[in-house]
């Protein structure tokens, strides 16, 4: 296929255009709308004395111009769709060049006592996170960072699927993304989920029937004054009695308006989005599973959704006050209208969350279709079940621009651990970033940044990054213990993948040696699979004693008193450290 950027350039090209063509249309309409409202003054001038005509002109006008109005306001929302999609394929090309640090970072999802989160940048600025998120709905947000921080090894091949299939439809994936973005929502989901759920019904049930009856009898007054029956009177006290009828409930009623006033647009954007996977034909078995469980009641969830969309703008037609008098006073309109509210309410309720659930599984899910269609060239890891936990050729970064990035092979087997050496800023701590996105990437479904990948899942712990804690009066040494203990008490119960990186660094280097030495010894004893970067090279002679440790290294050499890095991945023990060199190369000593 052709490079996503040509994609891109193409649709801002395309509906740029087609947004223009859609403003020319409505500069026309408008034009029509103003010139038919002076042929219509101007008939009713000239026809004035002939009031049958007149009326006739009048009816004609305010015909053509509310359907001229009415398409105007639809050709206005297909242009704002266009500029939508617009606004959607210019921030990819921006992505691709590297300018996306002014997105959400994530920063909320952060969590320093998770597996890994905090080490391998998973959020904040410039993160991984930052970068794949497209996310336009919060709770499509938050379970983008849950997946991301799953650590879930189950069902990787179902999720791999998944990602393929959105990857393959960016079309239906960007009009999902600009259809929820027009429609700016105030209250969250969560929050409308826990009204539902605590909302108690106040409308009997004889409201199904009295507003019709009341209706009926509205009916006969009217008939009865129009006949000279009646005098004006009696139609005063029928207001006066449907006012009272309906005034019993007002407080409660005002209660129910507000929050359903709150919700309206929400419940409006959710509508829209349930429809586009209701018409969306979907293969893969996660996809396919979502799609039927809004489809699987007697009418599609948006069906439903509309249903109850009606019944908010009929009761938010209170909010006149002309149409609050008269319709609750002949046509009890408040308690019409709440009854199919709350009946509504009493039906589906405990069904809202789950068509929530399912509308922001796919806004989660289209960021992780839109970034392995972003990346055609990167590769989706083989799931195996023995042998290498990660066997891949040419790995890297994901967020390193290719020119710059060197890539490495890695092989690691189950229960290895390798120790890594390295002089400063060699690449020790990039490399263990790259094999922990790897892990991470490669659970979650995501194609990896390799040319090959073989992969036996593996949860994901790490200890990179240790600060102390002066709210909790601990030290740093005390915080890496912590975590130290975390891990060792994590793989008592279950396998992980563990990486560490300059481990006790809170102490004396005799004392960091030995104490480093006996915690890889108990690792391994563990039957632990993992990688330790360190600067102490006698950490490396475990390689003699124990056979599941092998030792690597990134080099650095001084050539022309230049220092210079290959970035590359090489078997045995760092011979070249840099720190004395670069104290006298920057005149520090």
């Amino acid at each position: 296929m052709d490079h996503p950027n040509t994609y891109y350039h193409q649709n801002v090209e395309r509906y740029h255009a087609e947004a223009n063509a859609l403003y020319k249309k409505m500069t026309l309409l408008s034009t029509l709308r103003v010139l038919v409202f002076i042929i219509t003054s101007l008939g009713i001038y000239f026809t004035f004395s002939k009031w049958q005509l007149a009326a006739g002109i009048t009816l004609a006008g305010i015909l053509i111009f509310v359907i001229l109005l009415s398409k105007y306001t639809d050709i206005k929302a297909q242009r704002q769709l266009k500029l939508a999609l617009t606004a959607i394929n210019r921030s990819e090309l921006d992505f691709s060049s590297g300018k996306f640090h002014d997105r959400d970072p994530g920063l909320a999802f952060q969590d320093p006592l998770h597996f890994y989160s905090l080490d391998i940048d998973l959020f904040g600025r410039g993160s991984f996170f930052q970068f794949v998120n497209r996310t336009v709905i919060n709770e499509g947000t938050q379970q983008l960072s849950d997946a991301l921080k799953a650590n879930n090894i189950e069902h990787i091949a179902q999720r791999q699927e998944a990602i393929k299939e959105l990857a393959s439809k960016p079309e239906w994936r960007q009009l999902y993304s600009a259809t929820a973005s027009l429609i700016k929502v105030e209250t969250s989901a969560t929050s409308i989920i826990s009204w539902l759920k605590n909302h108690k019904t106040f409308i009997p049930k004889v409201m199904k029937w009295l507003p019709y009856v009341f209706l009926g009898g509205t009916i006969i007054m009217f008939s009865l004054f129009f006949l000279e029956v009646l005098s004006i009177g009696f139609l005063g006290y029928w207001l006066l009695l449907g006012l009272g009828i309906t005034g019993i409930y007002l407080k409660k009623v005002n209660e129910l308006s507000f929050h359903t006033e709150k919700v309206k647009e929400t419940f409006r954007q959710y509508t829209l989005l349930l429809k586009q996977i209701e018409n969306e034909v979907f293969s893969s078995e996660s996809l396919s599973k979502k799609q039927k469980y809004i489809q699987s009641e007697s009418e599609k969830a948006s069906v439903i959704f509309t249903k109850l969309s009606k019944a908010l703008d009929a009761l938010d037609n209170r909010n006149n006050f002309i149409s609050a008098i008269f319709g609750n006073g002949f046509f009890l309109t408040d308690l019409k209208n709440s009854y199919k509210v709350e009946q509504w309410l009493a039906a589906y309720k405990d069904k809202v969350e789950d068509w929530f659930e399912v509308v922001s599984f796919f806004d989660a899910y289209n960021s992780l279709g839109n970034y392995a269609f972003n990346h055609p060239q990167y590769v989706f890891p083989k799931i195996t079940t023995d042998g290498h936990v990660i066997k891949a050729t040419e790995l890297g970064h994901p967020l390193l621009k290719p020119e710059k990035r060197v890539d490495n092979d890695l092989t690691i087997d189950n229960e290895q651990f390798f120790i890594v050496t390295g002089a400063n800023m060699a690449g020790k701590s990039t490399f263990l970033r790259t094999v922990s996105l790897h892990i991470v990437m490669a659970n979650v479904g995501l194609p990896v940044c390799a040319t090959t990948s073989e992969y036996n899942p593996v949860k994901l712990i790490t200890s990179m990054r240790t600060s102390d804690s002066l709210t909790d009066d601990s030290s740093y040494f005390f915080s890496e213990l912590t975590r130290l203990k975390f891990i060792v008490d994590e793989i008592q119960k279950e396998s992980y993948f563990i990486i560490l990186d300059e481990i006790l660094k809170g102490t004396n280097s005799t004392d960091k040696a030995i104490g480093s030495r006996k915690f890889v010894e108990k690792l391994v004893a563990s039957h632990a699979t993992g990688i330790i970067a360190t600067h102490d090279l006698s950490l490396c002679e475990i390689e003699k004693e124990l056979e599941e440790v092998k030792n690597y290294y990134f080099d650095a050499e001084i050539i022309n008193n230049e220092l210079y890095f290959d970035y590359t991945f090489k078997t045995g023990v760092c011979k070249n450290m840099n720190a004395s060199f670069l104290l006298k190369k920057m005149e520090i000593i």
